[in-house]
Order: structure tokens, then C-alpha cells, then sequence
């Protein structure tokens, strides 16, 4: 099968699969929000709501509203979470809570400024849908608030001792790669420029060590190395999911110098996190080959594999570079044969290095609607335009 041929099978399962499953399943018509918390077959077991997971399901479908077609029933979805978090979700403060009750009681206090990245992706993303100028101020003040915390994201409750050991973490200039791009329409130009510049050089030149090959996951405050077990962290999938977002800003800009170095950075990535024993990305690596702390390292997770597929997809189409294909099709081979529910619908999260299933849910604390999604959406996409022959040619934009 050539690339382009791909695409279809991307799109079919986002519409003929996943999209149906959380439509049918995870709208709370009683509460307002979603339930993310969804058995192998739909069932609701546990109806707790997670900020990040509202946010994310907003945005998901305020996306394809905008991006795909203006269906009533995508827009009516977005709004109906955006109504609880707007009611439910912030302290008096203006910062989101990381998880509420059904009903919308706080039940975890706002101390993860992922909450208030994923809800300023959503809003910023219904305001484009809805123009309901609410929806663009809450996406600005949120925006504004996380650029005013992202030197202490955790404020209050951050629980590491001062002064001996400070970090700075890899996931946050990591994600402001892409809610910039998410929610520039909702704010001011030279905000988003400023941030893009300062943003590609944190992964590119602090985060990312050349010796290694692969970014680090922590680093010391002033992007030093740090010999312990947080600094020796890597996490393949967060490395590959920023290498794309940087891919869209090479697209964005036109710059062909930036692309290729990603490019060359994501094969090394995808090269280093493949488990050559039994097939797909590990979770968790040392960067010294020490053992890690997390007794989740070796698991195959799902947002990992699909966010790996997006990042050779994007390479390929800018490039032509056949790496990127083969790596592309080794991973679409795994990730299809070993996530996907053929019997009960939508894709499993959790695999242990085998492959095998640990956890039969479809949703849950993390998993929602949201990489998925996304990456089917974005693979669709990508594929069926025409592919660059060579990194010489002009680069055709995402």
C-alpha cells in the first residue's frame, strides 16, 4: 500500500469508529461535561470528570466543526462541555481544577497547568466555531494565566524542597509549541511570534541533548544536565508528539532548515524508544541505560503509538523521506493489530510489553477523546495531499 492510500483508513476509522463511541457513550445529559470513564464496551464506571479530559473533548469537537463540516450535533457536543467547565471549573483565581465530582464539585485542587493549557485549547477552539466572544476571553485569560505560572507551574503545591534540586520540565514548552498555533486566532500576533521562537529553541536547544540524540524530559533550571533519576529521563512519545508540533511550525514558517533537523531528530527518536524484542515504543528510558523509576517503563501505551504515527506521517509528506515511510508502516502495522478493538469499538490504552491487554477500558483519568482522535484526523489529512519528492522541493504546507 502507497502512503496516500493510508488516508482513507485513517478518516474511515475516525467517523466510522471512534467519533460514534464517545458521541454514544461519554455525554453526562443529567450533570452537563462528559464521562471519560468508560468500560471496554461504553459502560460508565467511574463518573469523576478531569479537566484535562473536558478540555480535550471541547476542543475535539469544536476542531471538526470547524475543520471538517459544520454539523450541529459537533458544535451542540462542544458547547455541552463547555458549559460545565465555564460553570464548574475554575477557582476564584481563575486557575482550573485538575478533577470534579459529577455534580462539578472540586475534588483535586488546580495545581496542574495542564488543566488550564487543554481548557484554553478548547475555548479557543469553540470560539472559532461558535464566535461567542465568552469563549475567546476565557481562552485569553487562561492563556495569559499559564504563561504567568509556566516558571512555577505548580505554585503552592509544588511539593519539591526549594533551592536543591530545581527543574524544569520538557512537557510545557512542549505543548505551548502547539496551543500557540491552537489558539492564535484568539490572540495577539506578536504574542504567539514571540512565543514560537522561544518555545522551538527550549525543545531544540535545552531540551534536546545532540550527544544523546533524544530530549530529556527535566533539566536543571538553567538547562544544565541533571545526573539523577528525573534528569536522566526520556519519554519517546513526548519526544515524537513535539518533534510534529515543530513540524507545523517548519510548514508554518516555510523552513526547510528547521524541518530537516526535526525530521533527522524524530528518526533518531523513534530509532532509540523501539523495543527491538517484542515491537512498539517503550514508555519510559534512562538516558545512561540505568534502570528508571517508573515501574510503567516498558508498558505500550496508546497516545505514545499514535502520536509516533502522526510525527512519520507529517515527516514524510514534508520530505518524501523513506525512513519516515518504513517507520510509518512499521508502526501503523503494531499500532492496528494490538490496540485496536475489532469486537466492542474504539482502541485500547494499555498494553504490557507483549502487547497483551492490561486494562480493557476505552477511557478513563487520562485516556479520552483526544489523541485518537486527533492523530486519525491529522494522519487523514496529511496523507491525501501530495508528497514532497525530496527535502530540496518546496515545502507543502500542513
Amino acid at each position: 500500500m502507497n502512503m496516500k492510500e493510508y488516508s482513507n483508513i485513517y478518516r474511515d476509522e475516525l467517523f466510522q469508529n471512534i467519533l460514534p463511541f464517545w458521541m454514544k457513550h461519554s455525554k453526562d445529559e443529567e450533570c452537563g461535561g462528559y464521562f471519560t470513564c468508560l468500560d471496554r464496551v461504553g459502560n460508565v464506571y467511574d463518573k469523576d470528570k478531569f479537566i484535562w479530559l473536558q478540555g480535550r473533548q471541547i476542543w475535539m469537537f469544536s476542531m471538526l466543526y470547524n475543520n471538517v463540516e459544520k454539523r450541529p450535533e459537533w458544535l451542540d457536543m462542544a458547547e455541552h462541555g463547555a458549559g460545565f467547565l465555564k460553570k464548574h471549573g475554575r477557582d476564584a483565581d481563575g486557575n482550573f481544577y485538575f478533577s470534579l465530582n459529577r455534580e462539578g464539585k472540586p475534588l483535586v485542587q488546580p495545581y496542574n497547568i495542564f488543566s488550564d493549557c487543554f481548557a484554553a485549547m478548547g475555548f479557543g477552539a469553540l470560539y472559532k466555531a461558535s464566535h461567542k466572544d465568552e469563549y475567546a476571553e476565557i481562552a485569553r485569560s487562561t492563556f495569559e494565566n499559564i504563561l504567568k505560572r509556566r516558571n512555577n507551574p505548580k505554585g503552592k503545591y509544588n511539593k519539591n524542597y526549594p533551592g536543591t534540586r530545581n527543574l524544569k520540565n520538557f512537557a510545557l514548552p512542549m505543548i505551548l509549541c502547539n496551543l500557540s498555533q491552537e489558539i492564535e486566532h484568539a490572540l495577539d500576533k506578536k504574542v504567539v511570534d514571540n512565543l514560537i521562537s522561544e518555545v522551538v529553541h527550549e525543545v531544540l536547544d535545552v531540551f534536546y541533548q545532540s550527544d544523546a540524540g533524544v530530549a530529556l524530559e527535566n533539566v536543571y533550571a538553567d538547562g544544565s544536565f541533571c545526573d539523577s533519576f528525573e534528569g536522566r529521563l526520556v519519554n519517546p512519545g513526548h519526544n515524537l508528539e513535539a518533534m510534529w508540533f515543530l513540524l507545523d511550525i517548519g510548514a508554518k514558517l516555510n523552513d526547510q532548515k528547521l524541518i530537516d533537523k526535526v525530521v533527522e531528530i524524530a528518526l533518531n527518536i523513534i530509532n532509540y524508544g523501539w523495543d527491538n524484542e517484542f515491537g512498539g515504543l517503550l514508555y519510559f528510558k534512562d538516558v545512561k541505560g540505568y534502570p528508571v523509576q517508573q515501574l510503567e517503563w516498558d508498558q505500550k501505551l496508546w497516545w505514545v503509538h499514535v502520536e509516533a504515527l502522526v510525527c512519520m506521517a507529517k515527516a514524510y509528506q514534508l520530505t518524501g523521506n523513506k525512513e519516515c515511510e518504513k517507520w510509518f508502516k512499521k508502526v501503523h502495522e503494531y499500532t492496528w493489530s494490538y490496540f485496536r478493538d475489532e469486537q466492542y469499538g474504539e482502541w485500547y490504552g494499555y498494553l504490557n510489553r507483549r502487547g497483551e491487554v492490561l486494562l480493557p477500558l476505552k477511557g478513563g483519568k487520562w485516556k479520552g477523546c483526544f489523541h485518537i482522535p486527533r492523530a486519525l484526523y491529522q494522519i487523514w489529512k496529511v496523507l491525501e495531499k501530495e508528497v514532497a519528492v525530496s527535502s530540496g522541493e518546496r515545502i507543502v504546507s500542513l
